[in-house]
């Protein structure tokens, strides 16, 4: 296997070995290889087609399912490849006779075009790794090194245009464009400027893709507001919810109503406390556990079932699996999957089953709830707090968390950050510090949590009202950014950034293994996007003296 899309891969470099560092097996890896290449001629005829009046919505849906699929830490299921390999391929035969139909061009001379699935599972294991997808992306260094970046962006974009299809939210421009690039990435012989443009343009529709999700998540459950959410937990049976579909989540609160069973949230479904719709459920209790990198810990000590929505951890250890549950396109080997009919009675009666909390305990809450609605209705009092030089700086802290070495750094930021700064944090990166106590500035808290990762919408909107008021370029306002990354979602809004023109961005806890120093060269000399340094004290140094 050949894989570098993710901050923790082996050594820096690349998972080359029988199972990456995620837990992903070689055989995995070959398969979401093969899909993406499928994906790819799928996605020439799709481009063709839309030429000539041929727009399928189902071709558009699975094409980001499929995409999205193959992030870091979603789909571990080889049987479940095999069929959206064979789907593609079905999809794309029968997008081609449309295509003939309408008057199109189908003499295609991309080879994904003319792909031909082996007829087992283990012939398709052995194409894809034939395949050897990446290194043949390009034979330079540079441009097979952007064109990584801008499929690894289309990924995250693909998670965010699926999520908010989901919830009735889509866009023709946005598969428009997953299509017309995923095409141009199975051609050669574009220019490295070329692939610069195209990798930005990815960040610009994304931000559409986000928008659509948010109009999605706030058109359907309200606009966040400031919540307290209690960290302990109360007697009683106990399901956890972990990832980020919030629709996932509002189907399983109704249907375990006066089912005496207290529904908790976990890593990025922390924010769904704050919808005015989902706060509305009496059993939706608390928040359980703390950080990404201790969810192997955390989750045994769980007394009730789990249900995974998205991608969160590696593959759960084998003494606590029968009590966990997925959904969506999140699978693993030998785990029991909700299909579409979103019946969750797996999940309750298992819940049912299980001890539950013996007894009530109380660890304290933490403040969430604090999207752009929230922060800009009191917009007034945070400018004249900065014209007052009572907030002397703003910092985004966030971002994917991991459990590679060095993630400390951002947990030593926030405890740095001086009593006259504000933190604004957003992901799961928040999860290294979400529950610090850092007071507030004239009635503003220090830390305020924008949401799960597509909230960097939020955030970038609250970002361009203060520049107005400001009367000022975003770059000029006293705001730092400090991301962290881990997968391809962390990718794509990165990429959104660059595209608004957001300079000066600090990146870690290392910078993407598939940028080659040319690539990150041009990053740097045009957005000044720099690795985060040695210790957080020397990064508040710099910005703030």
């Amino acid at each position: 296997m050949f894989c570098n899309q993710c901050e923790q891969t082996a050594q820096g470099i690349a998972c080359t070995k029988a199972a990456g560092v995620c837990g992903k097996k070689a055989e995995v890896a070959a398969l979401q290889d093969l899909l993406t290449y499928a994906v790819q001629g799928l996605s020439v005829v799709a481009s063709e087609g839309r030429k000539n009046g041929v727009v399928d919505n189902a071709v558009d849906r699975f094409a980001a399912e499929a995409i999205f699929a193959c992030l870091t830490n979603v789909d571990f299921d080889p049987d479940r490849f095999a069929n959206w390999i064979n789907t593609a391929v079905k999809l794309r035969e029968e997008l081609k006779v449309k295509v003939k139909n309408a008057g199109g061009n189908v003499n295609f001379t991309e080879a994904p075009v003319s792909y031909t699935p082996a007829p087992t599972l283990a012939e398709l294991e052995e194409q894809g790794d034939q395949l050897d997808l990446i290194q043949k992306l390009d034979t330079n260094d540079d441009l097979r090194s952007l064109k990584q970046l801008t499929l690894y962006g289309i990924r995250g974009l693909a998670a965010y245009t699926d999520h908010a299809a989901i919830l009735g939210h889509e866009d023709d421009a946005v598969y428009a464009y997953i299509h017309d690039t995923m095409a141009d990435l199975a051609r050669q012989g574009q220019s490295l400027e070329q692939l610069v443009g195209l990798a930005l343009k990815c960040g610009e529709v994304n931000i559409r893709a986000m928008e659509l999700l948010d109009a999605g998540n706030t058109g359907t459950y309200g606009h966040p507001v400031p919540t307290e959410v209690p960290l302990g937990h109360k007697k009683g049976k106990a399901i956890l919810v972990s990832g980020h579909d919030l629709r996932d989540l509002e189907l399983l609160l109704k249907q375990t109503e006066g089912k005496g069973i207290n529904i908790y949230t976990h890593g990025e479904m922390l924010p769904c406390h704050a919808y005015p719709e989902l706060k509305k459920y009496d059993h939706f209790y608390g928040h359980f556990g703390t950080a990404w990198q201790n969810q192997k810990k955390e989750f045994p000590e769980f007394p009730g079932a789990i249900l995974f929505t998205t991608n969160c951890i590696q593959k759960p250890e084998e003494s606590f699996e029968a009590n966990v549950f997925t959904t969506g396109l999140v699978g693993w080997p030998g785990l029991v999957h909700i299909g579409d009919s979103k019946d969750f009675t797996p999940v309750i009666e298992r819940a049912l089953e299980m001890d539950g909390f013996t007894d009530d305990l109380d660890k304290g809450t933490v403040l969430c709830g604090f999207g752009r609605n929230t922060v800009l209705s009191v917009a007034d009092k945070v400018i004249d707090g900065v014209k007052n030089k009572d907030i002397r700086h703003f910092f985004l802290v966030g971002g994917c968390d991991g459990a590679k070495p060095g993630r400390n750094y951002y947990s030593d930021f926030v405890d740095q950050v001086p009593q006259d700064c504000i933190v604004m944090t957003l992901a799961c990166g928040k999860f290294r510090f979400f529950d610090k106590k850092l007071g507030d500035i004239g009635g503003i808290p220090r830390l305020l949590d924008v949401g799960q990762c597509n909230d960097a919408y939020s955030a970038v909107q609250i970002a361009v009202a203060l520049a107005n008021a400001f009367e000022c370029d975003v770059n000029e306002l006293p705001l730092s950014m400090i991301l962290s990354w881990y997968e391809q979602k962390a990718c794509v809004i990165l990429l959104s950034l660059l595209h608004l023109g957001i300079k000066d961005i600090r990146l870690g806890p290392s910078l993407p293994a598939f940028i080659t120093p040319n690539v990150l060269d041009v990053l740097v000399q045009n957005f000044d996007i720099k690795p985060i340094a040695a210790t957080a004290a020397e990064d508040l140094q710099t910005i703030l003296n």
